[in-house]
Parts: C-alpha cells; structure tokens; sequence
C-alpha cells in the first residue's frame, strides 16, 4: 500500500480524537479530484485499529441512468450522485445498532458496485471520503452534520491534472479528448469542491506524487 506523504499528519490529529471518543468516529476526507483521497482514507484505516474506508464515490448514478438525465457527460458533478442515498448511509453507520453493507466504485467497469465493503457494529472508526462531503446544498448539507471531523486534502493543480488525464486515457479516451474532460468536468468540479475547504476542521496538502 502506498503511504500518503500526508499520512503521519493526518494521523496527528484523527488519531488522539478517536481515541477519546466514547463510541463509534466518523472521519470525512474531503477534496478535489484526484488530490489522493483514495489513497489517504485507505492507509488511515489501516493504520486506526477497528477502522473501514467508505467511499463517497460507491452513490454514482449508473451511466445508464445518467444518459436518460442527459448528464453522461457531467458524470462526477454533484448532481450526478445520489445524494440523498449517501445520506442515508451515513444514518446508518452512525447508528452503529446494525452490519451495514457500503457500496464502491469500479474504476474498471466505470459503475457503482452495491454491497462491497461490510462494516460491523464492532467498527470503532470510519472513513469517508469524496468530493463533496463539505458542500452545503441540497441533500449534501446533510452531510456535515453526520462526521465528526474532516480533513480537506489538497494537491498542487498540475499533479492533480496529470493523474486525471492518465485517469481518461486508461478509459479509452485519446489524449485530446482526456485533456478536454478533464478542464470541462472535473476542473470544474474542482472549483466547486475549493469553495467548501472553509468548512474543514484541518487543511492538508500533498506535495508528491
């Protein structure tokens, strides 16, 4: 497993706060495309005892659904989850009362998966990460209010840019095309994501790749 540049940073600050937790913690890592949330939700979970990573990224309408809504080529905007869907997982896991199956996102099949990631009444923390954690409208102000804290991870723009074309290409696109989604879609989603880096309780910002 990659270990995040971020990593030991991070686990400064989450580490302590679930440890003075009396019960069940749910930790948001927040930020724009491709700034290594993946990565870093993943290693803190590994690294926390009784600990499971969540991805935002398991509530992509299917492409299917996402053609009838004309909105195939927007795919990764707010508008193209389900957000009320996601909140209600959150309910769930923070109830803690019952086994809660999550869902993820297949980078090969480009489609959410349902029933992945199990995660018991025993878990102590959860990690949850996407892109939209911290936005404040519609069913995604819900979101906020159901974690315990968040992390903002940041990356420098070329990085980021850099891993999302290769992200387009590895789809099928030719290099023109990766380019074009990539400044069309998700750098304009990014700008949306940078506006609600106020609302994190911790700021981190990856300088490697």
């Amino acid at each position: 497993m990659r270990r995040p540049d971020v990593l030991s940073e991070a686990l400064d600050v989450v580490g302590p706060f679930v440890r003075q937790q009396a019960g069940r913690s749910i930790i948001g890592i927040c930020g724009p495309p491709a700034a290594g949330k993946s990565t870093l939700s993943s290693a803190l979970a590994a690294a926390l005892d009784s600990s499971v990573a969540v991805p935002m990224d398991g509530f992509h309408l299917s492409n299917v659904e996402l053609d009838r809504l004309g909105l195939a080529d927007r795919k990764g905007a707010p508008e193209t989850f389900d957000a009320a869907g996601f909140v209600h997982l959150l309910r769930r896991l923070r109830a803690a009362d019952h086994l809660v199956y999550a869902p993820t996102y297949s980078r090969t099949l480009h489609e959410s998966i349902g029933g992945v990631i199990p995660v018991p009444v025993t878990t102590r923390v959860i990690i949850v990460e996407g892109n939209y954690l911290l936005l404040d409208d519609g069913p995604w102000a819900q979101v906020r209010e159901l974690l315990d804290l968040v992390l903002y991870l940041d990356a420098p723009d070329d990085l980021r840019q850099d891993s999302l074309v290769r992200r387009q290409l590895a789809k099928g696109l030719d290099l023109h095309d990766a380019h074009d989604w990539v400044e069309r879609s998700d750098e304009r989603n990014a700008a949306v994501i940078a506006g609600t880096r106020n609302r994190a309780d911790l700021i981190l910002t990856r300088s490697v790749a």
